[in-house]
């Protein structure tokens, strides 16, 4: 009779956030997370990242919103939400009550914005780490016009890490001609941790009537089809900067999760994967967890950055 696989250690350190495994939801996909709370065992994540919060409560974009390609997604939902006030009113309440780490993801039209958004949240029962939106491609202000200029880039982060005493991990867009140079940029500002990929711009258009398939035209790529550039990704910014990478694009299972960790990724976000099944994260934690103890690795860790070229 064998012996049973081993179990690994599924603890990982992104600078000064601990998660007691290495699998997150992505901010935008996992609502508020009382939305979830009936349909997926919230304590089994490592970390939940909340939708996006703004000083001042955003309508979002029109509708259409959302429209499926033939491998992923297209949204344009335009950063929707309550705005700061009534998200530590009304949505913190019930984070600070969850037995796993929230990330609060913070995203602003000016670097003072995100500043003031940092310290407002610095200290707040409840938020454990704050995750800076500098890649959304779905808005004309702030999002992407930041991400993709190192030096705009690097002001936000700055901006963000001088703010506020939590961990700070900065979000990235694939939308631009040198992501190294720009992840090098952010990651000397001495932030926690990067995570790679955002979505990419994307277009459907509706061949009978002619017109966009989304109400704001262009939107977000997300979904299995992003898989490959998200690793990509990982796999150059982890070998050119200092700091934890978090992987994301593309996860649906935990093969998915694995090969980016194998990229560099030292933990993974799942997203669009939890729109067709809400267990998804979970399902991904757990598969990947079997697949370390059938390799006979002690740790998650030891399988950060094992791709051999």
């Amino acid at each position: 009779m064998s012996p049973a696989p081993l179990r690994p250690d599924m603890r990982v350190q992104i600078g000064r956030l601990a998660l007691k495994n290495p699998v997150m939801v992505a901010s935008g996909t996992f609502g508020w997370a009382n939305e979830y709370a009936g349909l997926v065992r919230l304590d089994a994540l490592g970390a939940v990242v909340t939708k996006g919060v703004s000083l001042e409560p955003r309508a979002g974009n029109p509708q259409p919103r959302i429209a499926e390609t033939a491998a992923g997604l297209l949204n344009s939902i335009g950063l929707q939400n309550p705005g700061l006030e009534a998200f530590i009113s009304q949505k913190l309440p019930f984070l600070h009550g969850l037995d796993t780490a929230v990330v609060v993801n913070i995203l602003g039209d000016t670097p003072e914005e995100y500043a003031r958004l940092a310290a407002a949240l610095d200290g707040q029962a409840g938020v454990d780490a704050l995750e800076v939106n500098i890649s959304c491609p779905n808005v004309r202000a702030g999002g992407i016009a930041f991400g993709s200029d190192p030096g705009a880039a690097a002001e936000v982060a700055a901006a963000v890490r001088a703010a506020t005493r939590l961990p700070v991990l900065v979000k990235l867009s694939p939308n631009v001609t040198d992501l190294v140079a720009i992840a090098s940029r952010v990651a000397a500002t001495g932030v926690d941790g990067l995570v790679l990929i955002n979505t990419l711009r994307g277009m459907a258009i509706d061949v009978w009537t002619g017109r966009p398939r989304l109400g704001n035209a262009i939107g977000g790529l997300s979904g299995p089809a992003i898989k490959p550039i998200a690793v990509r990704a990982v796999f150059e910014v982890s070998r050119a900067v200092a700091v934890p990478v978090v992987g994301c694009g593309g996860i649906t299972g935990w093969a998915d999760a694995a090969e980016h960790m194998r990229a560099g990724a030292v933990a993974v976000q799942v997203g669009s994967a939890t729109f067709r099944n809400p267990a998804a994260p979970v399902e991904v934690e757990e598969g990947l967890e079997r697949f370390l103890g059938e390799l006979g690795l002690r740790s998650c860790r030891e399988l950060v950055g094992t791709v051999e070229v």
